[in-house]
């Protein structure tokens, strides 16, 4: 057959029937070799498909009979199969009747048929399914009109239904009828069936050709009437029977559920829901809500497995589920099937925890109860605590005791069920244990992973598609019709995604809570660390699906689980329930009456402790330990963090808190940047690490970095949530730390940190909200957490400021000054820890950006300014630190209306007292400064100009004044202005040191710079700040305290002249008066023009008066030398009185001042303004200084007055004294003195005897003040010297000027002569009678002891005598002027030299009165003649008696001399006695007849008495003729000789005064010679008394002289009775010749001699009157 030709195929074909007849009737015979011969050549025949219809229905028939005999079984089914599968001729009955004779194999005894026919049932139902698919492809093409059915009421109404599609209708429909144990309607003959294999096919036939079902109403018809109520049906024993009840409680006995039916209906309801669910809503949702009902703790273990399998099947099917959401969950009355399958599942697992299976012995661990206790645990605990080395035994979850193994049981994402495919057995098996639990868990990690996926590619679409459509949209500004379709499309979209959306929250919404609730337990409960990898995977996937959606509660319910999770048991609730995410632990939600508790991690854990540490709390008690699985956690929440932080928002919260606990916990303490590296141990119980962790914690630290670094990916708005979050943690951080110095919690501070530096291109966005809480943090009082604030800041602001911006800084101020500002805001901190964090901030951004800073210049050293002078020398100095650098390197780069705000600032460190240095070298900084503008004045002028005109533009525009400090002033002026105020600020800082430096830098800039300002600012240079500094300087001056101070501070020693607050203040009183006088002299011709000039002029001299007669030697000293430098008088600088200014002062005409540098300066700089050039400026015949004449006379009149009062109180003696009486200094009083002479000059037109009257008391009282002893060493000459002091000769040169002036003035001035005289005569009574200084007690110079406050009486002798010189040479000139002879100047004269005359030895000095009489002598030669001139006017008559006096008192003085006088002394002081004779003789006798006549008389008597009584009481013996002054007798008796019989005897008086004289003398020579004879006889041989016998030789001598004389005079001259008187000397005379005294006896000797003239015979007797 096989090689016959087509033909021949065909024709057998056509008779095949009887072909086929033989074969079948050698069946027939049931003759076993046969009819397997003719079996396989009917087989061959049906192989080459020879057999026509007619032919295999007689083959079937002929089948049938060797089934009914039960012959070749196995060959019977073999031939159907063949017949069945080769062609399709077999239909309708007798496909029916092949199928039932399969059947019917199925149940006979024989095993091996049964089972060949069961397979051979399967194939041949399947091939009638299969022929129907292909007959649809036939007809496919072919469009039929659809037949309405009419309800398909008539189960047989198959009319329309094809041919094989009728064969497979029919089938389908008998096998429904067979499992409901219902008669075939088509199947005839079939005696016998098992529901096990009618679900089995039906299972298989719905599970490979579900198109059948879906395309043929008939057949959906079908599994919706038929098969859906057979499941249901058949299901029902499972659904009622609950484990473990009695059977008598219910009336009827309740059918057991059977396994091997139970297991296929699972199966078939698998496949109905999965193939037909579109089809079968409402049955499906019977089948689910079934499903869940199984798993229900009182059913069987095994039906729970088997359901758990088929629920598992549904899990890997995300649509599937979505399907389902939609269909139920979202409907308004529909069960919420999804929800009660997630739930169930979470309950399942929650049961199998809590109630140990039953059943299943092996399985009920007692050992729960009690932990190792007994044998039965050992295994199960070796299992548990992997105690082996710390490697687990087996997988397992533990909870509660109950401790359930994890099995493999499939491959992720698919189910591959173990009991739904047990087909084969017919008991339950038994369930290994922890089966059950390990497919439900897998099950959750499936449904999520598959929902998780399903709904984040479609958001990843909806996404996608919304960027491009939104993207067209906007770019195609077209046709308007063509936007229309756009926007149509894009609102479609919308739509959808509304749609979508709508079906993915209900999703999540439905499956959170039980998914939850189920996952946070296994959490606990794992023990495997792959198992708690997928846990974690599968929460942090819920949570970042909830965040994409928005889903805010469940995202941070899974959120807080995985916190939970980090942390320690029990630990988790103190933190997480405090947040508000985590309102959700602890409650439980009832679902559709099934409670679902949320179970919190339980105490016992099995886990590998890895980590013990300090939890962090206000109060830490003891310690907590970290699991391996809290590890795992805190790597999940960081990879959670690190890569869905954009969908986290306020979640952050809660991510960050657990982390900063757990980094708590582990020890990781922040470093540079912000990272945290594993620190240092912490105080208390200090953290241990096993070294698993060790070396995890790096990796753990990078991670934590990665995750803030990845902040830089978020969008805005999740940054933000990102930062508030951060600072929320710190405030509860901060909120910890309070009131206790441990240490804080820095994870959020050094975390914002990170975040900043990561964000630092959008650094506007955050910065305010991040800068505004580090600030915070810095206020704080935990010294650790603030300084950590502060690093954080001052890194992101260093940061800032070094970041590439686009655009760059330089271009964008905004940005520049809101980075600055928080350095600003810093300021206001007063911890100084903080705020040396801020300055060394501001250090560095000077050292890198400070070129750079523009507009930002203000708020740096706004930052340097607001250091206080409380906040400790290390703040100040390292702000001074940054002032340094910016007036160093920085002063050209910043704009200039910086300038002052540099100067304000260094001005403050001027006025810190904390460090004298930074003090002084502020000041120096000043100066530098000053030297800047110097340099660049020209540059700073137009730019402060330029930004003047501005600011005024706008001021004008909004309408206020422009407000600023000098404001007329030109702004470059003002900038000069501030300086020179700050200078002067700091001149009256309480620090000596830094007065001194200030005012020296204050006078020098004005000095060296001051031709910079316009001229009408020098008003208020003048006005504003040095008046201003020197009203202070007085007032601080005049208010200091006395007291003594012990030391310097350290152990500096103080000099005596500083060691008072009050000297101290001296020294600055000195200093700027100083400059100020200079700057008033070098800087009059800018000056004087000034309107105000001698108002000027007054107050200074009002400063200079109250300098002057302030009570400090010092200041007053120096407020004379300003004195006259503002006089431009140079005082003669001599070595005792060196100044203490510079010599500056003396010089009026500075070109080259030394070299006055600034602190660090170190070049002098010439004047710009030097006299030389001043004067070039005028042409040269004009005066450079060109002032009203009268306004000049003013000035010096007031200084006049000033003068005046400085002199008439500074000398003024005061009323009474004690131990700190001032009294002034020599030197002061010197230079007061010295200033008069010029002065005088000026005002010497004017200069009246008023005038002269004030200057003649000052003079007199400056004299009269005496030295203190401590200071008469340096003053006084030593006593034996005749030196004028400087003061004594001031005064005289005083008096020299004025007398000089008088000679060569007018007529007018000559009156003041007298005064003059009258002051000189009184210094020359100081010779004799030292003045009183009030009523102070001087001591004589040699009894004065150092070092006691006593005052030492001036030598005035020297000055005496030099005011009587001058009084000489004056009278020499001036004896005739007429007010010299009106004003008695001569009687004044001879009046005040009769003191010292009259004292003679007894004066103070022996030169006083020698120099008295050669005076006397020299005035009388030129005043005598002047006296006899006016001899008439009566004006010298009151002068005669004074003279006489004054001889009478120096001749015949009362003074003895001193005993060790030797004898040629005596002898050259009687000739200055006989020089006085002769002047006597020369100049007043001869013209006695000008001359009053007692005055000649009392001359007479005075001659009278000197020649005879002018001895001495006091010699001794052998001097005793020496010193009978015999020259000075023998001199007044010839001179009383010479004027008593002279001549020229013009009138009767003078005659009759001689005769008087010599009447007298003679007698008184009787008188003595008479007592001495008496004596002589009386005494006997006793020598009578030395002074007796002095006085007998002296008359005896005066005898002879006067003999002598008397014949040496013309002989008409000499009375008669003179001669008688003579003679009767004689015989008294020899009388004497017996005394016994050898002296006495030659000096009568002498005396007789003389009388040998007068014997001669005697004349005759004349009559007298006769010759």
């Amino acid at each position: 057959i096989s090689w016959a030709a087509p033909t021949a195929h065909g024709a057998l074909k056509d008779n095949s029937s009887e072909v086929v007849q033989p074969f079948l009737m050698g069946c027939g015979t049931k003759e076993p070799k046969i009819t397997q011969l003719c079996l396989a050549a009917i087989q061959r025949l049906m192989s080459h498909e020879v057999v026509s219809e007619t032919a295999a229905g007689n083959i079937i028939n002929m089948l049938w009979q060797l089934m009914e005999n039960s012959l070749e079984e196995l060959k019977l089914l073999q031939t159907v199969l063949v017949l069945l599968t080769t062609n399709t001729v077999v239909h309708d009955e007798a496909l029916s009747k092949a199928i039932v004779l399969c059947f019917r194999l199925h149940f006979t005894k024989d095993n091996i048929t049964n089972n060949t026919a069961a397979a051979t049932v399967r194939q041949v139902v399947t091939v009638v399914f299969e022929r129907m698919v292909a007959e649809d492809e036939r007809h496919r093409d072919i469009i039929e009109q659809p037949v309405l059915v009419q309800g398909n009421s008539n189960r047989r109404s198959v009319s329309t239904l094809k041919p094989c599609a009728k064969d497979a209708y029919m089938l389908f429909q008998d096998l429904c009828q067979l499992v409901n144990a219902d008669a075939p309607y088509w199947l005839v003959g079939m005696t016998e069936m098992t529901r096990t294999f009618g679900l089995e096919l039906l299972e298989s036939v719905l599970n490979d050709f579900p198109q059948v079902f879906l395309q043929h109403q008939e057949f959906s018809f079908l599994l919706k009437e038929r098969v859906c109520p057979l499941v249901i049906k058949l299901f029902s024993p499972n659904i009622k029977f609950r484990q473990g009840s009695s059977t008598s409680s219910s009336p009827a006995p309740v059918e057991k559920p059977y396994f091997p039916i139970c297991m296929r209906l699972l199966r078939v309801v698998s496949v109905l829901i999965k193939q037909f669910y579109s089809l079968l809503v409402t049955e499906c949702e019977i089948f689910l809500s079934l499903l869940v009902k199984f798993l229900d703790a009182d059913k069987p273990q095994w039906l729970r497995a088997v359901a758990v399998e088929s629920i598992h099947r549904l899990c890997v099917q995300p649509q599937l589920l979505r399907s389902f959401c939609q269909s139920y969950d979202m409907k308004q009355h529909s069960t919420k099937v999804f929800r009660d399958i997630v739930n169930a599942l979470g309950s399942f697992i929650q049961s199998l925890f809590l109630v140990p299976p039953t059943g299943n012995p092996a399985t009920t661990n007692q050992a729960g109860n009690n932990n190792s206790a007994g044998p039965v645990s050992a295994p199960a605990n070796s299992g548990m605590l992997g105690i082996g080395g710390g490697v687990t035994l087996l997988p397992a979850f533990e909870y509660r005791g109950t401790w359930i193994p994890i099995l493999t049981v499939t491959v992720q994402g698919s189910a591959k069920a173990t009991y739904l495919e047990m087909l084969d057995k017919v008991e339950p098996p038994t369930i290994p244990e922890g089966y059950a639990m390990s497919v439900a868990f897998h099950c959750l990690l499936d449904l999520v992973r598959g929902i998780t996926t399903m709904i984040e590619g479609e958001l990843g679409e909806v996404e996608t598609e919304c960027l491009t459509t939104t993207t067209e949209a906007v770019s195609s500004p077209t046709q308007s019709s063509s936007e229309q379709q756009e926007f149509q499309s894009t609102s479609d979209q919308m739509d959808k995604e509304i749609v979508s959306r709508a079906v993915w929250e209900e999703m999540v919404n439905a499956c959170w809570c039980g998914l939850l609730a189920a996952l946070s337990l296994l959490l606990d409960a794992s023990t495997d660390e792959a198992a708690t990898e997928n846990i974690l995977k599968a929460e942090l996937t819920m949570a970042a699906l909830c965040g994409r959606l928005g889903l805010v509660t469940s995202r941070d319910a899974f959120i807080t689980a995985m916190c939970k999770g980090s942390l320690p048991p029990h630990y988790a609730l103190t933190v997480l329930n405090t947040t508000t995410a985590a309102t959700l632990s602890n409650k439980s939600y009832s679902i559709q009456g099934q409670n679902v508790m949320m179970i919190s991690p339980s105490s016992e854990s099995h886990q590998q402790v890895v980590a013990v540490g300090q939890p962090l709390a206000v109060q830490p008690q003891g310690t907590v330990m970290l699991t391996s699985k809290n590890i795992q956690c805190m790597r999940t929440l960081l990879n959670l963090a690190h890569c869905h932080g954009a969908v986290l928002g306020t979640s952050w919260q809660l991510v960050l808190a657990t982390l900063q606990h757990l980094v708590w916990i582990l020890g990781l303490k922040p470093s540079s940047g912000g990272a945290l590296k594993p620190g240092r141990a912490v105080e208390g119980p200090s953290t241990v690490l096993t070294t698993a962790v060790m070396t995890d914690l790096p990796v753990i630290s990078n991670i934590l970095s990665r995750l803030f670094e990845s902040s830089q990916y978020l969008d805005d708005v999740s940054l933000h949530h990102l930062i508030n979050a951060l600072c929320s943690l710190s405030l509860e951080a901060m909120d910890m730390a309070y009131g206790n110095n441990k240490e804080p919690s820095l994870f959020a501070v050094a975390k914002l940190l990170e975040t900043g530096l990561v964000n630092m291109h959008r650094i506007e966005i955050l910065w305010r909200p991040l800068t505004g809480h580090l600030l915070e943090v810095c206020q704080h009082p935990n010294s650790r957490m603030r300084e950590w604030g502060a690093e954080a800041l001052t890194s992101l602001i260093k940061a800032g400021l070094t970041f590439n911006h686009d655009p760059p800084l330089s271009q964008n101020q905004r940005l520049q000054l809101l980075l600055l500002n928080p350095l600003k805001e810093m300021s206001s901190i007063n911890h100084p820890d903080i705020r040396l964090k801020q300055l060394e901030c501001v250090l560095q951004i000077l050292q890198s950006q400070g070129d750079s800073l523009g507009p930002g210049w203000p708020l740096v050293l706004g930052v340097m300014g607001a250091i206080r002078n409380d906040q400790g020398e290390s703040l100040i100095r390292t702000a001074f630190q940054c002032l340094q650098l910016v007036v160093t390197d920085f002063l050209p780069t910043m704009p200039c209306t910086c300038l002052q705000i540099v100067v304000d600032v260094a001005g403050s460190f001027g006025l810190h007292n904390q460090e004298l240095n930074i003090s002084l070298t502020s000041i120096g900084l000043l100066w530098n400064i000053s030297d800047y503008f110097f340099q660049r004045g020209e540059t700073i002028e137009k730019e402060l100009n330029k930004e003047e005109a501005a600011q005024q533009k706008q001021a004008e525009e909004k309408g206020v004044v422009l407000n600023r400090p000098f404001h007329p002033a030109p702004p470059f002026d003002c900038l000069w202005l501030c300086l020179y105020a700050k200078l002067g600020e700091l001149c009256v800082d309480p620090r000596p040191a830094v007065r001194k430096s200030a005012g020296q830098t204050l006078f020098s800039t004005i000095g060296a710079h001051g031709t910079l300002l316009q001229h009408s600012t020098w008003h208020t240079v003048i006005w504003k700040v040095l008046f201003h500094l020197l009203d202070r300087v007085r007032e601080s001056s005049t208010t200091a305290d006395k007291e003594k101070i012990e030391s310097g501070g350290g152990n500096i020693l103080i000099h005596h002249s500083r060691d008072t607050a009050e000297k101290q203040w001296a020294e600055t009183w000195v200093l700027t008066l100083a400059g100020v006088a200079r700057i008033f002299n070098t800087r009059r011709y800018l000056l004087q023009p000034l309107g105000d000039f001698s108002r000027a002029w007054d107050v200074l001299l009002d400063h200079i008066q109250s300098a002057a007669l302030s009570k400090n030697n010092e200041v007053s000293l120096a407020a004379l030398k300003s004195f006259q430098e503002i006089l431009q008088i140079v005082s003669p600088v001599r070595d005792s009185d060196k100044p203490e200014t510079p010599p500056a002062v003396n010089v009026p005409v500075p070109v080259l001042i030394g070299s006055i540098s600034g602190p660090g300066l170190n070049r002098p700089f010439v004047r710009t303004d030097s006299i030389g050039e001043r004067l070039g400026r005028y042409s040269s015949s004009e005066p450079p200084i060109v002032t009203d004449e009268l306004e000049d006379l003013n000035l010096w009149w007031a200084a006049w007055n000033t003068w005046y009062r400085i002199g008439s109180e500074s000398t003024k003696p005061p009323v009474t004294f004690d131990k700190l009486t001032f009294i002034p200094s020599q030197p002061f009083l010197t230079a007061l003195i010295q200033i008069f002479p010029a002065l005088y000059q000026h005002i010497k037109t004017g200069f009246n005897m008023d005038d002269l009257q004030k200057l003649g008391v000052i003079l007199h009282s400056a004299v009269s003040v005496p030295i203190s002893s401590d200071a008469s060493p340096f003053i006084l000459p030593s006593y034996t010297e005749a030196v004028l002091t400087s003061l004594q000769e001031a005064v005289l040169t005083a008096l020299d000027v004025l007398q000089k002036a008088i000679c060569i003035g007018p007529e007018n001035m000559q009156i003041m002569y007298p005064a003059i005289f009258d002051q000189l005569l009184a210094f020359v009574e100081f010779s004799c009678k030292p003045p009183q200084y009030g009523q102070l007690e001087t001591k004589h110079i040699a009894n004065a002891k150092y070092n006691q406050a006593e005052w030492v009486a001036l030598n005035y002798v020297p000055f005496a005598e030099r005011s009587l010189e001058v009084v000489v040479d004056l009278y020499q000139k001036t004896a005739c002027h007429k007010a010299v002879v009106n004003e008695k100047v001569l009687q004044n004269i001879i009046k005040t030299l009769r003191v010292p005359l009259s004292l003679k030895y007894s004066c103070p000095s022996e030169s006083t009165w020698k120099l008295a009489v050669s005076s006397l002598l020299k005035v009388l030669s030129i005043g005598l003649p002047v006296a006899r001139q006016h001899a008439s006017s009566g004006k010298f008559d009151s002068m005669w008696p004074e003279l006489a006096n004054t001889f009478e008192d120096f001749l015949f003085t009362k003074s003895i001399p001193p005993d060790n006088l030797s004898i040629q002394e005596f002898q050259r002081n009687e000739s200055i006695d006989v020089e006085v004779v002769q002047l006597i003789s020369t100049e007043i006798l001869p013209y006695a007849n000008f001359i009053p006549k007692e005055f000649v008389g009392q001359i007479m008597t005075m001659l009278n008495k000197g020649s005879i009584h002018s001895q001495s009481s006091s010699f001794t013996e052998a001097e005793i003729d020496i010193r009978l002054r015999e020259e000075f007798s023998k001199m007044c008796f010839e001179t009383l000789l010479q004027f008593s019989f002279s001549n020229k005897v013009t009138t009767p008086q003078e005659g009759y005064i001689s005769r008087m004289a010599l009447s007298v003398l003679l007698k008184r020579s009787q008188d003595v010679l008479h007592r001495y004879i008496e004596d002589e006889r009386l005494s006997g041989k006793c020598p009578l008394p030395r002074q007796q016998v002095t006085e007998i030789i002296f008359v005896l001598k005066a005898v002879s002289t006067l003999i002598d004389s008397l014949k040496k005079t013309q002989p008409e001259n000499v009375d008669g009775n003179t001669w008688a008187q003579v003679i009767a000397l004689y015989p008294t005379l020899v009388e004497c010749i017996t005394c016994s005294s050898s002296e006495v006896c030659s000096a009568l000797k002498e005396a007789l001699v003389p009388f040998k003239d007068f014997m001669q015979p005697p004349a005759s007797k004349v009559q007298n009157g006769e010759s």
